[in-house]
């Protein structure tokens, strides 16, 4: 086999084209890589793929050490806990040796007999891409709708299953992002995308009928607003359709009891207002970031919502920050209780209100740095709300909180074979940014770890879109193989995320980007310098918007890590966002800029990576893409590298890996997934130097 050193890596041709902005002439010698059907792209990508095979055949027993390792780490054969729903139990399971779950339910009255609704497994066979998305049962409990993806570029086909008989109605919609059912369990709701990916239709479907003649309830027009989510209320009185931009929402509703009945605007929406509408007995809330940076929540009458009948009811909060994940509040509204999910100062909690008595308290949780998330609470007159816990040493955790007694029941800790949590510690630090803001970081590692400077290290951030979930601190099981063989691994809470309320997100988007990146290296100089690891011990990884951190952090400090992974990087910051054809483009002008206007674009250039390759030495360096990918486009990463091996002046390992399969999330499958973190493990492991 012949070693590394004798082995040469592609080199993309050049092919210049020139682009004049602002009286700025840019000069992209990779433009024609983004003709996907030129066959001299897939030979080039290819090329790529095959120097990767060769580079990393020297890790192959280390990566099948970590797949072992990986796979001993979890139950294959394992269940969620059930869900009761009307005269149901629903959950579902996992058999040893299949990739994908399998969705059951029983009878409350016969929970000896299993009823399998879906077999993704089957569904599967014969694809070489499957993953099933949204699936959602009919109120009575006669019909399943299920999207599926089989390419991996999101772009899902909807089913219907007849429960009962066991077969597929006839009618499917293709290009499909939501779906939601009325109570009549006759009529569904669905959303459809357009050539940009965007959902921006809204259509009205009853059973048996021909999908041709479905009817338009929905349009959205405004390119910007890229988010469309068909939600029903947990009192199931009413269907809502929000529809979101980068910085402003809009929600839609109807009775779910009249299906034929037009959708109604709740309130016209306003440039940077964001709202979410929750429905409770004779009222709406009304969760706002209007005046209220961090969000507040308004009540309204049910009979007439209109503004001016909004009346505060949870006031906004300078410190605390209601949680909103793409597009819905982190709120569950019960009969009695409404649990609120917050974050202050970095730390996650729970805040259950009385909706009687008015009083309100915090649930008390094992742990203080941990990460909170709703988990399936559809029992409108439930008194228990269930969550899911984890921390950087506990696995995932689902409980069940009795709001009235004020008692946690834990229902069942992921079991994770071979880890004993007592080896471990967590703890937060901050480091001190280049503008004298303190930034957090979470940190995890073994017990007795001397900070000597001599440790591996693996940082990890995201930091972008206002996000509180990425770098949050939760159980990662991959990291245990790398804790054992002496990391410290840290996630960093950068402006740009929503880890300190959303005004950190406004710190870090737009004309304060570059606090993000910055905020990363003061991370990774803080970890040097308090000798938690050393500069050549040191490898950083993010994916999708923190792949462009990576791409933006190895420019600006190409020095100061020794390997960087980026995923599915969006680092062709100025051509992408110039071009409003490609998916997504148009709704990113709020999160990132637009280089029409000659501000952004001069500040864009200081930082997009793409443009700031430069003739020096680069760390070791593992980049992917999926082929079929609608949010960050394969070129992308590809141009990226295409580039940096035509400038790079060392000698280090830099790689592409493409998945001709995959799209922006990479393998569906649960083995293929550690195939793939074996993978990129080994590549970090191997380039510290560490062989087993």
């Amino acid at each position: 086999m012949a070693s590394s050193q004798d082995l040469r890596p592609p080199v993309a041709r050049k092919v210049p084209k020139e682009t004049t902005i602002h009286g700025d002439r840019i000069v992209d010698s990779y433009f024609w890589i983004r003709e996907k059907s030129n066959p001299g792209v897939i030979e080039y990508i290819q090329a790529e793929n095959d120097y990767t095979i060769r580079m990393t055949e020297h890790t192959v027993g280390l990566q099948k050490t970590l797949f072992n390792e990986f796979r001993r780490r979890i139950v294959e054969e394992d269940s969620t806990v059930p869900v009761k729903v009307d005269d149901y139990f629903y959950y579902s399971r996992t058999e040893k040796g299949k990739q994908f779950p399998i969705l059951c339910r029983k009878r409350v009255s016969m929970e000896s007999v299993e009823e399998v609704m879906l077999d993704v497994n089957k569904l599967a066979e014969g694809n070489e891409f499957f993953n099933l998305d949204v699936h959602k049962v009919s109120p009575d409990h006669k019909f399943i709708a299920y999207l599926a993806d089989t390419t991996g570029s999101e772009r899902h086909r909807l089913y219907i299953k007849d429960l009962l008989t066991g077969r597929l109605l006839p009618e499917t919609m293709q290009d499909t992002a939501s779906v939601v059912w009325s109570n009549d369990s006759r009529t569904l709701f669905y959303s459809v995308m357009d050539h940009e990916f965007r959902p921006f239709k809204v259509f009205r479907h009853v059973l048996g009928t021909d999908p041709k003649e479905d009817v338009e309830v929905f349009h959205e027009s405004d390119r910007r607003y890229y988010y469309l989510r068909l939600v029903k209320t947990k009192s199931k009185a009413y269907i809502m359709i929000t529809v979101e931009s980068a910085s402003t929402s809009e929600v839609h509703y109807t009775s779910a009891d009249r299906p034929s009945e037009p959708f109604n605007v709740f309130r016209p929406r306003k440039h940077e207002v964001a709202y979410f509408v929750l429905h409770h007995g004779d009222r709406f809330f009304i969760v706002t970031n209007e005046g209220a940076e961090n969000f507040k929540i308004m009540e309204t009458p049910e009979k007439d919502p209109s503004e001016g009948n909004w009346r505060e009811f949870v006031p906004h909060s300078k410190t605390a920050c209601i949680d909103v994940s793409d597009p819905e509040p982190f709120i569950e509204v019960f009969r009695d209780y409404m649990a609120i999910f917050e974050h202050e100062n970095c730390l996650a909690r729970i805040r259950v209100i009385d909706l009687k008595g008015k009083t309100s308290h915090i649930i008390q949780l094992p742990e203080e740095l941990c990460t909170l998330t709703p988990n399936e609470n559809p029992d409108h007159d439930s008194n228990v709300l269930r969550f899911e816990y984890s921390s950087m040493t506990t696995p995932e955790t689902i409980y069940d909180y009795d709001m009235k007694a004020r008692k946690l029941e834990l229902r069942k800790r992921t079991e994770v074979p071979d880890y004993d949590h007592a080896k471990y510690v967590a703890e937060r630090v901050f480091a001190k940014a280049r503008d004298g803001v303190s930034v957090p970081m979470t940190i995890v590692h073994k017990k007795g770890m001397k900070r000597d400077g001599k440790n591996p290290c693996h940082l990890y951030a995201y930091g972008a879109y206002g996000d509180f979930e990425g770098p949050s601190p939760k159980f990662n099981r991959y990291w245990i193989s790398l804790l054992d063989r002496g990391f410290v691994c840290a996630s960093a809470h950068i402006r740009g995320g929503g880890d300190m309320g959303r005004g950190w997100h406004k710190q870090g988007k737009v004309l304060t980007k570059k606090n993000s990146f910055e905020d990363f290296i003061a991370c990774a100089e803080h970890l040097i310098k308090e000798g938690y690891t050393s500069s050549d011990r040191l490898s950083a990884r993010g994916r999708s918007a923190g792949g462009l951190l990576m791409g933006a952090v190895v420019t600006m400090r190409p020095d100061l890590f020794k390997a960087i992974v980026a995923e599915v990087p969006f680092v062709d910051v100025i051509n992408t966002m110039l071009d409003e054809t490609i998916p997504l483009t148009s709704g990113e002008l709020e999160e990132w800029g637009d280089p029409r206007i000659k501000e952004h674009y001069d500040y864009m250039k200081t930082y997009s990576p793409y443009d700031n390759i430069k003739a020096t030495r680069y760390p070791n360096m593992l980049v992917t893409s999926g082929w079929n990918d609608s949010r960050v486009q394969y070129w992308e990463p590809t141009k990226f590298v295409a580039k940096l091996r035509a400038m790079k002046t060392d000698d280090n390992v830099l790689l592409l890996r493409t998945n001709i399969v995959q799209g922006h999330s990479g393998a569906p499958g649960r083995y293929d997934a550690l195939r793939y973190y074996s993978f990129m493990y080994a590549f970090i492991l191997d380039k510290l130097g560490i062989k087993e």
